[in-house]
């Protein structure tokens, strides 16, 4: 168990770099199992969840080397199709293997994931929508049983746009017969990035970033090489982490219009914002203005933000409210915000912050990756020190914070608890 001891105080002056997206890595590295042979992902961050994915195509026997930012994976060894509880309990995202085992092999068999407890994310949507390609499910002692004759191209529905759902069902639809078309599909920016990676290895997938993706069924795939895109989430992080000091910070590596619903937040809030080809530079020098969020799925503002922003409206003029429509349970960070000083009231998924000029040190502990990220913003604007306790829950999405944040002019240090 690792914690950071955080001083508080510094303005974070400088230029960041944005590590490869952990939520485009995930499922890619996943979609590698479609390939009876070599590819290579570029890009690939130094996270927990991202070790978690390889061990897990290890453990099916797949080859991987990953050296620096680049996984050289050969898949052409698989022998094995059932993947572990322990492995599946590690990380939510270990289920994106369903999709191309049962598309390659027919068959998969995985317990139910773990992952962040930050709401309810059943896999009821994954399951319908295998079922009409095809899928006979068998549901036993936590276990997930996924077994076809054959894959045909069907229509499906999603009762709400599920990321997870969307990729997993784009997976197994490769190799169907036939088309599939998903309707009511998620359309984040990682989608599109999977899509790519797909069609470089010779699949023919459509529609990706629209709620209406078509996917026709190919007989085989070639390997390619494919770089992952820029984590849009640790860039909208760095952004808070620029505005809540009162810095100024160049962020590099992004692509702006993923940022948007961050980006438009922050200049209600009085930040001013420049946006110039792949970097985004954030300079605040007064108190921000309050304002309200709705979380909402892409292109609305992200769930996954809504913690990070919440942190920087702890510390805003006058009273913001806050709603989170996508996660029931997303809210574990405000208890721990209060332990700083923050003035927070909760009304079922609303939150009501009235903001403060400051807040105070504290022992805090970090519930959940966007959680603990949270916290890493209100210690580096809080007076005295701050002790944050399960920095591994960061580790799973950020790459290193502190080594980012100390060479913009924060203090922060890592020891083991």
């Amino acid at each position: 168990m690792q914690r950071f001891m955080i001083v508080g105080g510094n303005r974070l002056q400088g230029t960041v770099r944005v590590s490869g997206s952990k939520n485009s890595t995930l499922p890619i590295v996943a979609a590698s199992l479609l390939l009876d042979g070599e590819c290579t992902i570029k890009g690939v961050p130094r996270l927990r969840d991202v070790a978690v994915m390889r061990d897990v195509l290890v453990h099916l026997g797949a080859d991987v080397v990953w050296e620096k930012d680049a996984m050289h994976i050969n898949a052409s060894s698989i022998n094995c199709q059932d993947v572990s509880e322990d492995l599946m309990r590690r990380m939510r995202a270990s289920n994106l293997v369903l999709g191309p085992l049962i598309s390659r092999f027919k068959h998969a068999k995985i317990s139910y994931p773990g992952g962040c407890n930050i709401g309810s994310r059943p896999m009821n949507l994954h399951m319908k929508g295998l079922q009409a390609l095809g899928v006979e499910i068998t549901e036993k002692f936590g276990y997930i049983t996924a077994r076809a004759q054959k894959l045909q191209g069907s229509e499906v529905y999603l009762d709400m746009p599920s990321v997870g759902a969307t990729e997993n069902l784009m997976m197994a639809s490769i190799y169907a017969k036939g088309t599939t078309i998903i309707r009511n599909a998620a359309r984040e920016p990682e989608i599109i990035d999977l899509q790519n990676f797909l069609n470089r290895m010779g699949a023919m997938v459509k529609g990706a970033g629209t709620d209406t993706i078509r996917v026709t069924g190919v007989d085989k795939l070639s390997g390619t090489t494919h770089t992952v895109i820029p984590d849009r989430i640790e860039a909208g992080t760095h952004m808070i982490a620029a505005a809540i000091t009162g810095g100024d910070v160049i962020i590099t590596d992004v692509i702006p219009e993923h940022l948007e619903p961050v980006i438009n937040k922050l200049r209600e809030t009085g930040v001013y914002v420049e946006v110039k080809d792949d970097q985004v530079r954030v300079v605040a020098d007064k108190r921000p203005k309050s304002v309200d969020i709705k979380t909402m799925p892409y292109p609305g503002f992200p769930t996954d933000m809504q913690p990070q922003f919440m942190a920087l409206l702890t510390v805003a003029e006058n009273t913001s409210v806050v709603t989170e429509t996508v996660f029931e349970n997303r809210y574990k960070h405000v208890m721990e915000l209060r332990r700083m000083g923050a003035d927070i009231r909760l009304e079922g998924q609303t939150a009501v912050i009235k903001g403060m000029p400051r807040l105070s040190g504290a022992t805090v502990e970090a519930s959940d990756l966007r959680a603990g990220a949270a916290l890493v913003l209100a210690a580096l604007a809080a007076e005295d020190g701050t002790v944050l306790e399960q920095v591994e829950h960061i580790d799973r999405g950020y790459e290193r914070l502190e080594n980012k944040y100390n060479a913009l002019g924060a203090r922060i240090i890592r020891v083991n608890s």
